[in-house]
């Protein structure tokens, strides 16, 4: 008996006896890092920036110092209104490829990838997010999530119309295997660590 014959019969002998039965992944013990420095990590890794903040006005003092020359931002936070449009949200979408900057936010995050989950509930137009040319999302700490386990569990029975992960700026490196970041998307994303 060959090598993958071998293989294949014990995968095919040790099937899980529930048809759907998932791994417990508990016993990897994934859960027990620090999840706000991992995200804050990865983000980092894959081009993104992270800022802890306390509040909406240090959110709003960032923006101010980081995006002086963002001619047009637009969100769909209420408390932004000062600082960014939010009355953009029926408009045609082909009116927002002038859009500097996005702000938004999501319902959570996930260290493992920096991976953050934002739904047409809170977007108000779903290509507001890749069509920017940077982007700014709020998450509160206590909603980043370890795993993409617990974040699917978390989504599972969830009703929603669009939903998305978003990790770090749009990157390629399909390019003479060149990493170019901002190809077809945000060029930049900075995440708010709310809390």
């Amino acid at each position: 008996m060959s090598s993958r014959d071998s293989i294949l019969n014990k995968i095919k002998n040790n099937q899980p006896t529930e048809e759907n039965q998932l791994p417990n992944l508990s016993v990897l013990g994934l859960e027990k890092f620090d999840v706000i420095e991992t995200y804050k990590t990865v983000l980092k890794g894959i081009g993104g920036f992270c800022e802890e903040v306390n509040n909406i006005e240090e959110v709003k003092a960032y923006i101010a110092t980081h995006y002086p020359t963002a001619k047009r931002k637009i969100t769909t936070l209420p408390e932004l209104a000062d600082i960014a449009e939010t009355d953009w949200t029926t408009v045609d979408p082909h009116t927002l490829e002038d859009v500097d900057l996005n702000i938004v936010k999501a319902h959570f995050g996930v260290a493992e990838n920096s991976a953050l989950w934002v739904t047409d509930a809170i977007l108000g137009q779903r290509v507001s997010t890749f069509i920017t040319q940077y982007l700014a999302i709020i998450v509160n700490k206590k909603d980043i999530l370890p795993t993409m386990q617990q974040a699917y569990e978390r989504i599972g029975n969830l009703d929603y119309g669009f939903g998305t992960f978003i990790a770090g700026p749009s990157k390629t490196a399909d390019i003479e295997q060149s990493l170019v970041l901002g190809a077809h998307g945000a060029r930049g994303l900075t995440v708010f660590l709310m809390g």
